[in-house]
């Protein structure tokens, strides 16, 4: 057995969890998630009203996907209940982000403002010009906006400019070494 994949999933109270086929809907306090789940795993109900995921053999595909499903479906529990958020970082000379209703507009050193449309189900949180905040309850959608937008201006490693997660470490490298006489 995987040992993340033999573990149950814990619902809690006021988390609603239907499994219709391979289909598996999470609605909770913070909203709905759909997962459909993948051919040899089965998804089936506690009486204790835990989720079990199952596999049918010892196939590498089946174990494989078998942790992976336990987990997709864990996230979905903690989505719904509590969300997930990151805090992203600029740093640079004029770097910096504006909300403009729901999306944002940033001034990364181009010749022009990068404007970013937010995608369905995500929230963007400006704290500051040069803090902001993105939200939702899937964390797949969360990670992956959040990487577009440090994609934007990675930070670079000499002066450390650009768009970071809050508290990643940036590898610094030397500059040129001066002339020696």
């Amino acid at each position: 057995m995987s040992r993340i994949g033999k573990n149950p999933v814990v619902v809690p109270n006021g988390v609603t969890v239907t499994i219709a086929g391979d289909l598996v809907t999470v609605a909770g306090p913070k909203g709905t998630l759909s997962h459909t789940v993948a051919a040899p795993i089965t998804v089936a109900k506690n009486d204790d009203g835990s989720i079990a995921v199952n596999r049918p053999n010892d196939e590498r595909v089946a174990k494989s996907l078998h942790g992976l499903t336990r987990t997709l479906i864990a996230n979905m529990v903690i989505g719904v209940t509590d969300g997930y958020s990151k805090t992203m970082e600029i740093s640079g000379t004029g770097y910096r982000v504006a909300a403009k209703g729901k999306d944002l507009e940033f001034s990364l050193g181009y010749s022009h403002p990068v404007p970013i449309i937010a995608p369905e189900g995500i929230t963007f949180a400006v704290e500051s010009p040069t803090l902001l905040h993105v939200s939702g309850i899937d964390k797949q959608l969360v990670g992956e906006t959040a990487a577009k937008l440090r994609k934007l201006r990675k930070t670079d490693p000499y002066k450390a400019k650009g768009v970071k997660y809050k508290g990643e470490v940036i590898r610094r490298k030397a500059g040129k070494a001066g002339k020696k006489a």
